[in-house]
């Protein structure tokens, strides 16, 4: 019995240093803004429901240790043009928001760009002593061949291609090149879903729970649930998006630690540390 106790406590102790040896984040949900629009489910999911209702939030997500503030995507500003087809509501700028938090904008150290459509790029500019993190295949077509004839450019705006190549001249962008790659101490990115040319989502350890920040590669909670691509013009590759989804289920041990990129459902799943903030944990 007393060799069965040792056992367990040595097997105990080494667990809990094998966590200290890991990078730990915490992890928060910021809305920025919502919408006045009446979506469905249908409106952001293949066969999706059109009687059950979808709150959509505009987010930014906070990813702090390790002496990093670290952003998953910038949001956008107010007067963007293509923000008004949303109706926009409530909005704050992405920066305010995080003051919530007590963090100002020049301490943000990395911003992770999931993709360049405009809503989750176009503040970028807010965050001066940033790195920034872009899938090489997603930036290249960004600036290239989206604007070639035949190429798709939609949800991309020139100026932001602009804010993108300055950032790249100035030295402040680094190009991550493909899939399932450690980017900084204990936060990886994926790609696989081709939301944009080549979208990447972030896996992140908080200590017990691994999380996974989807951005756009998961839009609602609905596709997530029902492993069902989103609607049309959501992805390049419908297949690849669902076998993200379910890829993504096997890096977590509990599927409501993969979160989506727009439902505002995150605030009733996780506890509220100031308005519009949730902790993811």
């Amino acid at each position: 019995m007393k060799k069965f106790a040792l056992l367990a406590f040595i097997l105990f102790l080494s667990t809990q240093i094998s966590i200290a040896q890991t990078a730990v984040y915490k992890v928060y949900a910021l809305k920025f803004a919502g919408s006045s629009y009446p979506f469905t489910a249908a409106d952001w999911a293949q066969g999706g429901s059109k009687t059950e209702k979808v709150k959509f939030n505009f987010m930014v997500w906070l990813i702090k240790g390790q002496g990093k503030v670290v952003l998953l995507d910038a949001g956008f500003l107010k007067e963007n043009p293509d923000a008004k087809e949303f109706k926009v509501v409530d909005y704050i700028r992405p920066d305010s928001a995080l003051l919530k938090l007590g963090i100002k904008a020049a301490d943000v150290t990395d911003v992770i760009l999931s993709h360049p459509h405009w809503d989750h790029v176009n503040g970028i500019g807010l965050f001066p002593n940033a790195q920034v993190w872009m899938q090489k295949e997603d930036y290249n077509y960004f600036v290239g061949q989206a604007w070639q004839k035949n190429g798709d450019k939609g949800g991309f705006a020139k100026a932001d291609v602009n804010q993108l190549v300055n950032l790249n001249l100035a030295g402040k962008l680094t190009l991550v090149d493909g899939d399932n790659k450690e980017i900084l101490p204990g936060i990886k990115v994926f790609t696989g879903s081709r939301h944009t040319y080549n979208s990447q989502y972030v896996l992140v350890q908080t200590g017990k729970n691994k999380v996974v920040l989807a951005s756009d590669n998961i839009w609602v909670y609905y596709s997530l649930k029902h492993l069902v691509p989103p609607s049309t013009g959501g992805t390049l590759d419908p297949a690849g998006y669902v076998k993200a989804m379910q890829r993504m289920k096997t890096m977590v041990d509990d599927p409501k630690f993969i979160i989506p990129g727009h439902d505002a459902a995150v605030f009733d799943l996780f506890p509220k540390v100031a308005d519009g903030v949730a902790e993811i944990r």
